[in-house]
């Protein structure tokens, strides 16, 4: 959003966005845009002001909940528990993943996202994942061969796993929990 918008339009696009991000985790790919314009309190014009198609909204979705999810591993780089702090991410990671039911699917299938784009954003959570995983390697809280490539295909392999359970997000963190198990095992 252009910071010379005015502070109302930039207010809706934030509304909106928001909404958005709420009703995709909800609904899937296939949300209402009436519906994200009617509970964000806005007109399905000024949805469509901002977001010229389904298309331009699930990408700022997309883009939003990963950069979010970078900003999350880089403020818990230096936790305390290195391994409570990987295990967050990986928390977070994988509930937006098991919630945001067929978005990048959508957004690839339709080739509304360049293939090259949905890779970017992959190194992307890499890079921000792998400071996390490697304090909780050298702590020895992570098997040292674990590598923030295996971590994404976890998650995104326990995401396809959860689309069509009744409660994708609970049973991916279920999931998730299980496989901590192998790859970090608590030792007392």
């Amino acid at each position: 959003m252009p910071h010379h918008q005015r502070a109302d339009a930039r207010r809706n696009y934030a509304r909106i966005l928001a909404v958005a991000e709420r009703e995709v985790a909800a609904h899937g790919a296939d949300a209402s845009l009436e519906r994200i314009a009617r509970v964000a309190g806005v007109g399905s014009a000024t949805v469509r002001r901002h977001f010229p198609g389904r298309a331009a909204l699930l990408e700022a979705v997309f883009h939003e909940r990963i950069e979010s999810l970078c900003a999350r591993a880089a403020a818990s780089v230096d936790a305390v528990d290195a391994r409570a702090a990987l295990l967050d991410w990986l928390d977070g990671l994988t509930e937006y993943a098991a919630s945001a039911r067929g978005m990048a699917e959508a957004l690839a299938h339709d080739r509304l996202v360049e293939p090259e784009r949905v890779s970017a954003c992959s190194v992307q959570l890499e890079e921000a994942v792998e400071p996390l995983l490697r304090r909780a390697a050298e702590g020895g809280a992570v098997a040292p061969d674990v590598t923030a490539a295996d971590l994404l295909a976890l998650v995104t392999g326990i995401a396809l796993a959860t689309e069509r359970h009744a409660d994708p997000a609970a049973e991916g963190r279920r999931l998730l929990e299980l496989t901590v198990r192998g790859i970090s095992p608590v030792s007392t």
